[in-house]
């Protein structure tokens, strides 16, 4: 089997012959720490990227068989993105950064952590219509001009597909990421202003996800129609969602408001994929979803990414014995193992042995691998996990 067989036959309850050892990324940091080790080249660190073929070298190296965030990506976001530009110098060193989507962060050289935000153009009605409206419409060139990635080659996608097509039987699975319907407004808004605009404005928050979840429908339906000129089934292996409305506690937008302004918008997008063959369908969120993880289910994202585990203890065995084997996962693996020593890796891998005989289940890191990670404890993951579910 290859590995675009194991995970078809393991999130569909079928047999299969080793399990895959899978990541989805490291923090730059980590990278450059390891190529200040020697472990890999300066040139490596600076051209990964998710699924590249650089991606693939380092993995191979640490023995990684691949990426869960190897996906195409159609362009669902602000396009064009704004200008990003220095808004303010600090003494200290810092700077005030109008980021691609609008929002100004405190940028410093030596931070390693999401930046802070200082303030959000995107306020009301007015800076809606003005700056965010316009750049949220569709276009054929949000999709029809991309590049994808199969197996470390980076394809052309022109208008007809045909490249891509022509590329038909890779041996590493291969998604299509659909998009954000609520996670990427929360980083435009902030969550302070989302928490206003659901109180003061709820009709306005509703026409932004409207408007967001449209965008992800339309390149969505086009890529599949332009892989499949005569109709299904798509070469996709899985689609993705990217989310992150999660935090330690729990939503950040209580179930309710989150099924009434979302759900739908979910159901078409996942309907439209499942016409085309497409049955397993990913949503990456950190925190602790487990009150949102019905909403998904019910709208036809069946599979949860990255099942963090933090401080509160995320997993799939709850989710399995409460929806059964509607639920799959991929993640919830704690990757601060990595950086602690061997013994700590075999007890993780103990922890997740009764986790993989649920089936449906693939461990992978439930983040990208940190700075604190030590290469040879990533090494020996891979290794024991190999030895241990091969």
């Amino acid at each position: 089997m290859n590995n675009r067989e194991r995970v078809h036959a393991i999130l569909h309850y079928q047999d299969y012959d080793r399990m895959p050892i899978v990541h989805f990324g490291y923090w730059n940091e980590t990278l450059h720490k390891w190529a200040a080790e020697g472990h890999i080249t300066w040139e490596e660190a600076h051209a990964w990227g998710d699924g590249n073929p650089t991606d693939a070298v380092i993995g191979a190296k640490l023995g990684f068989d691949f990426n869960w965030s190897t996906c195409y990506s159609p362009h669902t976001r602000l396009r064009p993105p704004f200008e990003t530009k220095v808004i303010r110098e600090l003494p200290d060193g810092g700077r005030h950064i109008q980021n691609d989507e609008g929002v100004i962060v405190l940028q410093k050289d030596d931070a390693t952590s999401i930046p802070q935000e200082i303030e959000h153009l995107l306020k009301d009605r007015a800076s809606w219509e003005e700056h965010y409206l316009p750049r949220l419409q569709y276009s054929d060139e949000r999709v029809t001009h991309a590049w994808v990635n199969c197996d470390g080659q980076m394809v052309r996608f022109d208008q007809g597909g045909r490249d891509y097509l022509r590329r038909g039987g890779w041996a590493n699975p291969y998604g299509i990421n659909v998009g954000s319907l609520f996670g990427v407004i929360r980083d435009w808004i902030g969550i302070v202003g989302l928490s206003y605009m659901l109180a003061d404005d709820p009709d306005l928050l509703q026409e932004i996800v409207d408007v967001t979840a449209e965008v992800c429908y339309q390149t969505t339906k086009t890529t599949l129609e332009l892989v499949c000129p005569n109709g299904g089934p798509a070469p996709f292996d899985f689609a993705h969602f990217w989310e992150d409305i999660s935090f330690k506690s729990g939503p950040l937008i209580s179930p309710r408001t989150f099924r009434r302004m979302t759900g739908h918008h979910y159901k078409r997008i996942t309907d439209l994929l499942n016409d085309y063959g497409i049955d397993i369908v990913s949503l990456d969120s950190d925190g602790d979803i487990t009150k949102l993880v019905p909403v998904w289910l019910e709208n036809g994202v069946n599979t949860m990414f990255p099942i963090e585990v933090g401080t509160w203890r995320s997993s799939i065995a709850p989710w399995r014995a409460q929806y059964g084997k509607a639920l799959r996962g991929v993640g919830g693996m704690d990757k601060v193992v990595f950086s602690r020593d061997y013994a700590a890796v075999d007890a993780e891998i103990e922890r997740l042995k009764p986790l993989v005989e649920l089936g449906g289940y693939i461990p992978c890191p439930d983040h990208r691998i940190a700075p604190d990670a030590k290469w040879e404890n990533v090494q020996y993951y891979c290794d024991r996990m190999r030895k241990t579910f091969g």
